[in-house]
């Protein structure tokens, strides 16, 4: 019933440190996705889906956290899970990624991985849809953030056909980034939701668009402020 993809990526962060940020966004034909399939902390991101099993989600990124690799962890859970074979579950840690898709999840389904990212979905029009999704993400522009690189992958996968279950004209989409890096303000559009609509991943752009005006707001209004606290961690 859905489609979700979840990265991790390396980068630079304003002190000239290495710094690890994780994503993951998900689409779905049902409301309310966001409150069930994605998960994501500073040690990874999981999406947890088709029979959902939000455990999977729970657990996985509190075993991340513990320090276990995302396969060792996410591959425990499964074993001991009666329902697995009606589950997607995939992620990314650390260390690696890790995808699986059961044999009784619903056609289309699959997955797809690539280099720190993770691609699944079920229901779907076909295989196009996690491939445009992963293609759009791997051609992504690095400097534009994160979460509005995620609602692009999104849209990809969407105009591929997306969800195939027409009939159903309520959706939803949401997304969550986490990073390793310390800041004073953390973004107002790493963690959006769009629970209940018929437009879920033009109303998340919206959103995106709209929490990115008021964090450049927030930023200006509280300059003096934000200084002030970026001296004082100094």
């Amino acid at each position: 019933m859905t489609f979700s993809i979840c990265v991790r990526e390396e980068y630079t962060g304003d002190g000239g440190e290495s710094q690890h940020r994780f994503g993951v966004a998900v689409t779905t034909r049902l409301p309310g996705v966001g409150t069930l399939c994605p998960f994501a902390s500073e040690h990874g991101a999981v999406a947890t889906q088709a029979l959902v099993n939000v455990e999977l989600g729970e657990k996985g990124i509190e075993h991340l956290d513990n320090g276990l690799g995302v396969e060792v962890a996410l591959q425990s859970l499964l074993s001991s899970d009666d329902g697995r074979a009606q589950r997607q579950l995939h992620g990314v840690g650390a260390d690696g990624t890790f995808a699986f898709s059961g044999d009784e999840c619903l056609d289309w389904f699959g997955h797809v991985e690539g280099p720190n990212y993770t691609v699944a979905g079920n229901l779907l029009t076909g295989e196009s849809v996690v491939e445009a999704t992963a293609e759009t993400y791997e051609s992504s522009d690095r400097d534009e953030p994160l979460a509005k690189r995620l609602i692009d992958a999104l849209e990809a996968g969407h105009e591929e056909g997306g969800d195939k279950r027409e009939d159903l004209e309520i959706q939803s989409a949401a997304l969550l980034v986490e990073t390793t890096e310390e800041t004073v303000m953390d973004p107002y559009y790493n963690d959006l939701r769009v629970d209940a609509t018929e437009t879920p991943i033009a109303d998340l752009r919206e959103t995106f668009e709209k929490a990115a005006q008021g964090y450049e707001a927030a930023l200006e209004k509280y300059e003096d402020d934000v200084k002030e606290d970026q001296n004082a961690d100094a």
